[in-house]
């Protein structure tokens, strides 16, 4: 019988690859999500019964033991940006992880792999960097030979960063941003899964690897190439940091005070403290070379999801052409 892959978060953005490459390689993949119904696109990433979305809350230990319950591998891709409701920093990314490792250690699993991020960090000021980081302590204890991987910003189709400001690029003539200086180092969400991949199937050594793209650029660089491949012309303005934190306060009273009601999906005072920070690979630390994978490019992938932010969509080509027709 073909082996079984249980990924917590397998219908989110990263999750998602790591549920089609497994499946292609001839695994069993159960899918672990809080709302199985919405995750019933993964299916057909496999035969009939080879990908299946169940039900999981990574908060309960019998929910999570249940879903792991004969697997071979394991892949915690649970994480948020923002906290609401019952999905705390705390609850999810730090007793989260480490709830999944220590069930993984007492069911005898294989091999764990576990999606972190760069900048996690046990010291720092941001509630997100300091629960990746206590996410990964956790899951060392239970799990010392785990593969931890820590991708820079991920971008692909389905991404919530180019995408957002490709969209908010349309409003108007001027694109603001928080850290325009800030670099990262983009990585596409395939490498990330190709990595886990490798790991899963015993093709790389325990221990942490941080991932990034080929490309090193401040956050204003890479609006501006977005902007390029979307062709709009858009002033990119960098809010400063003292004036973002004043906005992202009342934002976040906002939600306070309705209970929830009105969700922050602008900006989070833990975001700004992030965007403080460089996103990018330590001078020291294993990333893909030492997987022996070869990092997609930037240019070579934003043109084939962001064309539909152009003026006219797939028809902008051909306008610009028709333009050099004589009369």
């Amino acid at each position: 019988m073909s082996k079984l892959v249980t990924i917590y978060g397998g219908s989110g953005f990263v999750g998602r690859y790591i549920a089609r490459r497994m499946a292609k390689a001839g695994w069993r993949v159960r899918v672990a999500v809080r709302r199985p119904n919405e995750a019933i696109f993964v299916k057909p990433y496999g035969v009939v019964g080879q990908v299946e979305p169940v039900l999981c809350n990574i908060r309960d230990d019998n929910s999570v033991r249940a879903v792991m319950s004969g697997a071979d591998a394991v892949v915690n891709c649970v994480g948020i940006l923002a906290e609401s409701g019952k999905n705390q920093f705390d609850t999810v990314q730090a007793e989260g992880a480490e709830r999944v490792a220590r069930i993984a250690a007492e069911e005898g699993v294989d091999r764990l792999v576990h999606i972190s991020a760069i900048g996690a960090d046990a010291a720092s000021e941001s509630d997100y960097a300091r629960t990746k980081a206590e996410g990964e302590a956790g899951v060392l204890e239970h799990m010392p030979e785990a593969v931890i991987l820590r991708p820079s910003i991920v971008f692909g189709a389905e991404d919530q960063f180019f995408n957002r400001f490709a969209s908010m690029s349309r409003l108007g003539p001027i694109l603001p941003v928080v850290g325009a200086e800030t670099k990262f180092q983009p990585v596409y969400v395939d490498d990330v899964a190709r990595a886990a991949e490798l790991a899963l199937t015993g093709h790389a050594s325990a221990g942490i690897y941080e991932l990034g793209g080929p490309d090193v650029a401040s956050f204003r660089e890479l609006m501006q190439q977005m902007l390029e491949v979307i062709h709009r012309r858009r002033l990119v303005v960098s809010i400063p940091f003292f004036f973002a934190r004043i906005m992202a306060f009342g934002f976040d009273m906002l939600q306070a005070v309705t209970l929830g009601l009105v969700t922050n999906s602008m900006i989070t005072r833990d975001q700004v403290r992030n965007l403080a920070n460089d996103n990018v690979v330590s001078d020291n630390a294993r990333g893909f070379a030492a997987l022996g994978i070869t990092p997609v490019s930037l240019a070579s992938v934003l043109p084939d999801y962001l064309w539909r932010f152009r003026p006219s969509g797939q028809y902008d080509a051909i306008k610009d052409s028709a333009k050099n027709l004589r009369t």
